[in-house]
């Protein structure tokens, strides 16, 4: 048989051969089956530590007749999300995780050869998929400090007043937040030829902080075209159904959306688990009350170690140490314990630990110890 290595590469776009894979970490079966451990604590996705809430599980077990599509407007779903938020239903969209809509963006502005403009250290998806599309992606690192450097984005902004600009408060993986003066200063450096895309993937931890801004109003009031996107998978407990959302600043970026998506991109399980998770009160509060906790007790206990994890609004820390990262995520493995080492040039020694459960926190902590100390 002939080899066709050679001619399926020469079939893939130019711009997905070099591409960087997104480090989606372990599963727990596979460090369980790797490692040989029964005890794990599962803290590099960001998961919500408490698990299904029982709104949710009630609907799981009344999900319709799955023969039938799924509603490819999530109508239910979209009403309920206008009227929470007081939007117009029409300048909604919904994707499968909203790192389905970041795709479907990308894919619906950008040509070969476009600017966008993003934060490092990032989200992957925000460059990844750009790249795919053949963008020429720009960075803003962030400071020293791993603050938001303003006057870096706003010159980027100026000078190369990218297509889209991509830019997560708070930040993936930092979890620094953008005051509302950087987001203004932000919104007055854009120009009509920039479409913001704020990812508020951490809004509803965001919220707990008084001095955390409305971002929504903010972008609202600004005249300046946007996206906001959000997820269900944080703290709605839904990552493993994926559904995520965007707020556009105008019917017609839903539109263009809406033509390039796939047409049942939410299953019938997720629309209707969505509107459990939104309307089940009880469990987004027990939830944002332990992770304010939780995340306060974590970061004293690592600055006890010597290590000052970035200040973070998100249900997640970021830290530096003197391992490489890959090399302490590899040895805290070991000790079943998964934390997200980051890849990115410049930071090699961070990594990133969810907020657990206090089983899970102790378990991390205990094996960061042990290892610090050998």
């Amino acid at each position: 048989m002939p080899n066709t290595n050679a001619s399926i590469h020469s079939l893939v776009s130019q711009y997905v051969q070099p591409l960087a894979s997104y480090n989606a970490g372990l599963s727990l079966e596979e460090l369980k089956k790797r490692y040989n451990v029964t005890k794990v604590a599962k803290l590099a996705s960001n998961e919500n530590p408490f698990g299904t809430s029982a709104a949710v599980a009630k609907v799981l077990n009344d999900a319709g007749n799955l023969a039938y599509y799924p509603d490819p407007n999530c109508s239910e779903l979209r009403q309920l999300l206008g009227q929470k938020f007081n939007v117009d239903p029409q300048t909604l969209v919904f994707g499968n995780g909203s790192e389905d809509i970041i795709s479907v963006l990308c894919r619906v502005f950008l040509e070969a050869g476009d600017n966008v403009l993003t934060i490092v250290p990032s989200f992957g998806l925000h460059i990844l998929y750009p790249q795919s599309c053949g963008a020429n992606v720009l960075i803003a690192e962030m400071s020293d400090t791993l603050e938001f450097d303003i006057e870096k984005i706003v010159q980027q902004l100026q000078t190369h007043q990218p297509k889209l600009f991509f830019i997560a408060s708070p930040s993936n993986p930092v979890g620094t937040a953008l005051s509302q003066a950087e987001i203004e200063t932000i919104l007055d450096a854009l120009t009509d030829q920039t479409l913001l895309i704020f990812d508020e993937a951490y809004y509803e931890y965001a919220q707990t902080d008084a001095n955390y801004p409305n971002v929504q109003q903010i972008l609202e009031q600004s005249g300046k075209p946007y996206v906001l996107l959000r997820t269900l998978s944080k703290a709605y407990s839904l990552a493993g159904l994926r559904i995520g959302y965007g707020i556009c600043s105008e019917p017609s970026i839903a539109g263009y959306i809406d033509k390039v998506r796939t047409p049942f991109n939410v299953n019938r399980i997720a629309q209707k688990a969505a509107i459990a998770a939104l309307n089940d009160a009880t469990h987004i509060e027990k939830t944002l009350t332990w992770n304010d906790q939780a995340r306060q007790t974590l970061s004293e206990q690592l600055n006890e170690l010597g290590i000052q994890p970035a200040k973070s609004l998100g249900n997640f820390l970021f830290f530096k140490t003197d391992y490489p990262a890959i090399e302490l995520a590899q040895k805290l493995l070991k000790h079943g314990v998964i934390v997200k080492p980051w890849l990115e040039a410049g930071y090699e020694h961070y990594l990133r630990v969810s907020i657990g459960s206090q089983d899970e926190n102790e378990h991390f902590l205990s094996a960061l110890k042990t290892i610090l100390n050998a």
